[in-house]
């Protein structure tokens, strides 16, 4: 029975620890984002993007609009 006044409050401060550890981590970010990483990965295409794609396409014109004095500053 004489354990019990040491358990309870070895519990107790168990408890409380925990929960502070608990609020630091979430204060601080740790839960943020758990799948985002792993999609990224998933995700990532390290392959270069074909030559007809918009942003291609966008300089190309401008260049046109230009008169060409892009390239000749290349």
């Amino acid at each position: 029975m004489e354990i019990l006044y040491l358990l309870i409050p070895l519990s107790v401060v168990l408890v409380f620890l925990i929960g502070a550890v608990f609020w630091w981590s979430v204060r601080s970010g740790q839960f943020d984002d758990l799948e985002g990483p792993g999609y990224r990965v998933l995700m990532d295409d390290d392959r270069p993007l074909p030559r007809g794609d918009a942003a291609a396409s966008a300089s190309e014109a401008g260049a046109k609009e230009s008169g060409g004095r892009d390239s000749a500053l290349k």
